[in-house]
């Protein structure tokens, strides 16, 4: 089994190799030679998905939003958490810190940043359970303001995760004064923030133009006139855009563009570590054949995930038995770099499962998303397919994906790669409350429950820590999901730009320089 596995792998491979392309030219048909030299162009691969920073929770939408939007706090490249907006705070008492405005922070219309705009944002995406990123902001009972520059955040519970709420996606403070004057479908096509770089336009399935905010209050953007983020989603296209000198920053450079991009007079590998894990949802709902826990885990044994780490990721990853990774608060490491393969186990448990002569499965994933997203799925497939588990593929582009993702439109499962920017098990495991996953694959688990409502409440580090590793034990048995391995970041960075890659996958201009 092994060699036919083998021979498999050899074939996949020289079919990615043929579809390598080295072709110079341009989606905008301009050389090189004719760009501006202080413009900075990057491409993350998929397009900006809206200017409203509450209704998404895509890490390349952010990596925009960062630099228009600013967080009361802000985590370093090294992943902690500093003051941004907010200079100062403390705690109250369990379930009230008060924070301090930073002063002079005007918006990109010239309007004074205050608490009433902190109370404005946050109470919105608090309270208006339709916004996408409400459930990471509903513990937030009310702002208080008590002056200009001072305010309180109450929860309603104890939250020990709040400063990292405020410092992350979806906490970017907005103009209150404005979006009331104009309504949100004005600010969606003409966005004001009060970050380091200011809205220009935008051109959907194309790109988003940027310039440097001259009168921002922190770091400024001082090497670049210009900043554009253009949407490419193909792998082979933004590396050819790299090489012919068209974009200085490309993100997911696969392995086997690796040695041309590093032997290029143009550019080069900048690589790092992430917070990021690939895995598979699986419907857990009656009616379903994945309902049955032994589906689930000849599915899991059937995947050699060390096998993709090493073949698509040229071993640009660790296989992993939970998405909670180490240095995140709660990670249960035991379960970390593990992983389970066995191919005759898997058609055992198929067997198990009244399946002795296979069973048809449809799993849809993105493609241009992620590092090798659709290789990665097609390689799944095929080691499935070993243990009698067809599958077919519903590969789409990252918009349409969202929306079969968050409405439900998906079939037995699906592959993503998901990140978790709070480095906290609590914002990684809500997945498996059966509140959260009423709304994805049905599963639901009272035990898990009960240990996910204590830990988010509580305010002992050690307590959610043990109560965190136990779900992630509970969850390596009944494997609603099925996690598969943490990625490395792998950019294509121009030798004129200096770049540093942030675990938080966060792109923040005014850390890139020229040399």
């Amino acid at each position: 089994m092994r060699l036919k596995f083998s021979i498999y792998l050899l074939a996949f491979v020289l079919v990615l190799a043929g579809c390598t392309t080295t072709s110079t030219s341009t989606s905008s048909g301009t050389p090189a030679s004719k760009k501006e030299d202080k413009t900075l162009t990057i491409s993350l691969g998929p397009d900006l998905l809206t200017w409203d920073i509450h209704n998404h929770t895509t890490t390349t939408t952010e990596a925009i939003h960062v630099n228009v939007f600013d967080y009361l706090l802000m985590r370093d490249k090294a992943g902690e958490i500093q003051p941004h907006l907010a200079k100062e705070w403390k705690q109250i008492n369990d379930t009230t810190f008060e924070f301090k405005l930073t002063e002079g922070v005007k918006f990109h219309n010239g309007e004074d940043l205050t608490a009433e705009d902190v109370k404005f944002s946050l109470e919105r995406v608090a309270t208006d359970e339709t916004l996408r990123s409400h459930g990471d902001y509903d513990t937030i009972k009310e702002v208080k303001i008590i002056d200009d520059l001072t305010f309180q955040i109450i929860t309603a519970e104890p939250d020990p995760m709040l400063l990292s709420r405020i410092s992350r996606q979806a906490s970017g403070i907005l103009p209150k004064d404005y979006i009331e004057e104009n309504g949100w479908e004005h600010f969606e096509s003409n966005p004001v923030g009060s970050g380091p770089l200011k809205f220009v336009e935008w051109k959907r399935d194309n790109e988003v133009v940027l310039e440097p905010n001259a009168d921002y209050f922190g770091k400024k953007v001082t090497n670049f006139d210009k900043v554009v983020f253009r949407a490419i989603p193909e792998d082979s296209t933004r590396v050819a855009e790299l090489l012919s000198g068209n974009i200085d920053i490309i993100a997911n450079v696969p392995p086997s563009d690796w040695e041309r991009v590093k032997g290029s007079d143009n550019s080069h590998i900048v690589n790092g570590p992430s917070n990021r894990n690939y895995m598979i949802f699986l419907r857990t709902q009656e009616g379903w054949p994945t309902a049955d826990v032994k589906v689930r885990e000849a599915i899991d044994y059937a995947i050699d995930d060390q096998a993709i780490v090493d073949s698509l990721l040229n071993g640009g990853g660790t296989p992993s038995l939970t998405r909670v990774n180490p240095g995140d608060l709660g990670a249960e490491e035991k379960l970390y770099g593990k992983y389970n393969h066995d191919v005759e186990k898997a058609k055992k448990l198929l067997a198990e499962a009244g399946h002795a002569n296979g069973l048809t499965i449809e799993l849809a994933g993105p493609t241009g998303r992620y590092i090798q997203d659709r290789e990665v799925m097609q390689l799944i497939a095929g080691m499935l397919e070993e243990a009698g588990i067809k599958t077919e593929m519903n590969l789409m582009k990252w918009e349409p994906f969202v929306e079969l993702r968050e409405y439900q439109k998906f079939k037995d499962g699906y592959l993503i790669a998901l990140g978790s920017s709070f480095f906290d098990a609590g914002q990684s495991l809500d997945y498996y409350s059966s509140k959260r996953a009423s709304t994805i694959n049905g599963y639901s688990n009272p035990e898990v429950d009960q240990l996910l409502s204590d830990a988010e409440k509580s305010m002992d580090e050690s307590a959610r820590n043990e109560m965190y590793q136990r779900v992630q034990q509970i969850a390596n048995e009944e494997k609603p999901i099925l996690p598969l391995f943490q990625i490395d970041q792998y950019f294509g960075v121009s030798q004129a730009v200096e770049y540093e890659t942030r675990m938080d996958e966060l792109i923040y201009i005014p850390d890139i320089t020229k040399k």
